[in-house]
């Protein structure tokens, strides 16, 4: 869906981005990871031509961005702004209506659009005629993404889009985001300096450093295969969470015992991480969960240190950094 050839953009003697090329498939979530000043921001705005570049090309479904008009490219590119963007002195739905006004779409249409997606985000539809300012920043950036989704776009670009929100909120709506059906069909590129978000939200990663891809892949590619001590070194601080959260119970499931009991009514999916099944655990005494594999419908009921144990045999199976 998106393909980046030999882009290169220069800023006075800096090199912002210094000649990267990356595809991302269609319905694929890409992250592109890095500290401020990595060029991962300016690569994202390439895109839909927001900044130009000095050279190399960008298609989007097979069409080069340069040969297209700016506005109209734009039109047919969702994008989230980190902050949310919105105009305070417009109402929610007059800031959702943004692009669907500039396609000229009819009232009806646009407002049974709106309310739509106002549901889907988990929104009352009394937020139809507030305005930002009476929203809290979950609110507010739900808002925002709406205004992004509501033409449909096929192609999603997302800039630190909730950078500026609290843990809590920014945790709950990950968890929204990964379970909204509108994005499960788009093909999204995030900006994010947040390991854990990228780890979380993305098929793959392309982690960043002084205008050039470092390494790009899987999170467990980055993991478990880093292309250089860059990468290691980047991940270091949260290896272990980040192994949890990406290693998934069919990973480990051939060294979780079956103990027969299925005596808690905890349930976890085997296509979960051990870090979710880990979060499922009361820590009563001699407590079991029960794990789903959906594919051999079977279930297994393991306590905390047999999860451990399996987690701890599957490591030691892997091939050595």
């Amino acid at each position: 869906m998106i393909k980046v050839e030999r882009l290169v953009k220069t800023f006075g003697t800096t090199k912002a981005v210094n000649d990267i090329s990356f595809e991302v498939n269609a319905g694929e979530t890409l992250a592109l990871l890095g500290t401020s000043g990595c060029g991962k921001t300016t690569t994202l705005k390439m895109l839909n031509r927001l900044i130009e570049p000095d050279s190399g090309t960008i298609s989007i479904n097979g069409k080069n961005v340069m040969e297209q008009e700016p506005e109209a490219l734009r039109r047919s590119i969702g994008y989230v702004l980190q902050n949310n963007g919105l105009f305070p002195h417009y109402t929610v739905a007059e800031n959702i209506a943004i692009v669907p006004n500039l396609l000229k779409w009819d009232k009806a249409k646009t407002d049974k659009r709106i309310k739509e997606l106002l549901d889907k985000l988990h929104l009352f539809k009394d937020y139809f005629n507030a305005y930002p300012g009476e929203l809290s920043g979950g609110q507010q950036q739900r808002i925002g993404l709406a205004r992004a989704l509501i033409a449909d776009p096929p192609v999603l670009l997302m800039d630190e889009p909730f950078g500026a929100l609290d843990n809590v909120t920014r945790t709950k709506i990950h968890h929204e985001f990964k379970e909204l059906d509108e994005l499960k069909r788009k093909t999204i590129i995030i900006v994010t300096h947040d390991v854990q978000e990228a780890f979380e939200l993305a098929d793959r990663i392309a982690l960043m450093d002084k205008g050039r891809i470092v390494q790009i892949g899987t999170p467990a590619e980055l993991l478990f295969y880093p292309a250089n001590d860059f990468v290691k070194d980047f991940l270091k601080e949260q290896h272990l969470q980040l192994e949890l959260k990406t290693i998934k119970l069919t990973d480990i499931w051939q060294y979780l015992p079956d103990t027969g009991k299925k005596i808690n009514t905890s349930q976890v999916p085997a296509s979960a991480g051990i870090w979710d099944a880990l979060d499922s655990y009361k820590f009563y005494p001699r407590e079991n969960i029960n794990i789903l594999n959906q594919q051999s419908k079977e279930v297994r009921s393991v306590t905390f240190s047999q999860l451990m144990s399996a987690y701890s045999h599957y490591k030691n199976h892997q091939p050595h950094e």
